[in-house]
């Protein structure tokens, strides 16, 4: 029994809607219907970007992705084939290596490319640092309750450190 990981259209009362794409992401075996019951729904992803909510007129929209990041990791971890489209859309949040890279010089500058920007820097990864920026105020405390783990940024789904996914 093959588990995948693959995007499926969600069931709406009244059918799917034309030109509103929105996809839920979802572990299934290999060979069930794209749009049959999945066994877990991990998450969901609206490829037609938006603007983010409070955010001014003239700033980037972006395209959402929801995802529960451990539950993604465990799947992972037993053995759930993602599919291509899946996979871009973890490496986007750093829970896997982009398949396709440049090599030499260029893989660093793609790398920096594929990931949000919701990733925080490199300075505020390190531990005093950031724990004296929380002091002052300046890094938002994050409550990642139950089912989490420490380590995680506000308004993001991936890991303060890609590399360790």
């Amino acid at each position: 029994m093959v588990l995948r990981l693959r995007l499926a259209r969600p069931a709406t009362p009244g059918g799917s809607k034309r030109h509103h794409p929105r996809y839920n992401i979802v572990l299934a075996q290999a060979r069930t219907a794209r749009d049959g019951r999945p066994l877990e729904v991990l998450g969901t992803y609206n490829p037609i970007p938006q603007t983010p909510i409070g955010a001014q007129p003239g700033d980037r929209q972006q395209k959402e992705i929801k995802l529960d990041v451990s539950r993604a990791k465990y799947w992972l971890g037993v053995g759930a084939q993602p599919s291509d489209t899946v996979w871009r859309l973890m490496s986007m949040i750093g829970l896997l290596e982009p398949k396709y890279l440049p090599s030499g010089e260029q893989r660093e500058n793609a790398l920096k490319a594929v990931r949000f920007a919701t990733h925080v820097s490199s300075e505020a990864r390190s531990g005093n640092e950031a724990g004296e920026k929380r002091a002052q105020g300046q890094l938002p405390k994050v409550d990642v309750g139950e089912g989490a783990t420490a380590g995680r940024v506000a308004g993001t789904t991936s890991p303060m450190d890609p590399n360790a996914a």
